[in-house]
């Protein structure tokens, strides 16, 4: 470990006031957070903020560190805490919003249609809901008559998971269509 300081006596020397041993654990462990950070919420910039944002914590509290050399076990509890905590948080924000598109999509359709090109356009904006997997498998077997064993020969998957698809976009569209007063 030559060159390289410990992460017990960096710390012991930041608490006893050398804002110079901050410096150096920074250098040592920031790249981790920002991969830690990464691995969980899947996007570089997040990432680096979360980082950073931990690093505010990481100093705020290090004087409370009673056990120096667990440093690094830690911090990282922090970091991944705290992208825990964006993850939550962006995953509240994405149901609000998908709250409020589906009120405001129940609004717009409580008017009667008035035609079947309206109600063919409102079809195809409930199946393009569906995942791209289960969309590939409904228009093969709906739409070109391609029976389940051939579209699983076409894409390149057992006959099993193609019924699974064709099963659950069905399902998936009885419930889309529940909103819009299609279902019998």
């Amino acid at each position: 470990m030559k060159g390289k300081t410990s992460d017990k006596d960096l710390v012991i020397a930041f608490q006893s006031g050398d804002k110079s041993a901050l410096n150096q654990l920074v250098k040592q462990w920031h790249k981790t957070f920002c991969e830690k950070a990464y691995w969980l919420v899947k996007d570089a910039d997040v990432a680096k903020d979360i980082a950073q944002d931990s690093w505010t914590v990481i100093i705020r509290r290090i004087d409370a560190l009673n056990k120096p050399e667990r440093f690094g076990s830690w911090a990282l509890r922090i970091v991944c805490n705290n992208a825990i905590d964006w993850l939550n948080k962006n995953k509240r924000q994405q149901k609000h919003k998908e709250q409020i598109k589906h009120e405001q999509e129940t609004v717009a359709i409580q008017k009667p249609f008035e035609s079947s090109s309206e109600i063919k356009l409102k079809l195809l904006e409930v199946f393009k809901q569906l995942p791209q997997h289960q969309q590939v498998v409904v228009k093969l077997f709906y739409t070109e008559s391609y029976s389940l064993k051939e579209i699983s020969s076409m894409l390149n998957i057992s006959v099993g998971t193609a019924k699974s698809r064709l099963f659950h976009a069905r399902e998936k569209l009885k419930q889309l269509l529940k909103h819009y007063n299609y279902e019998k």
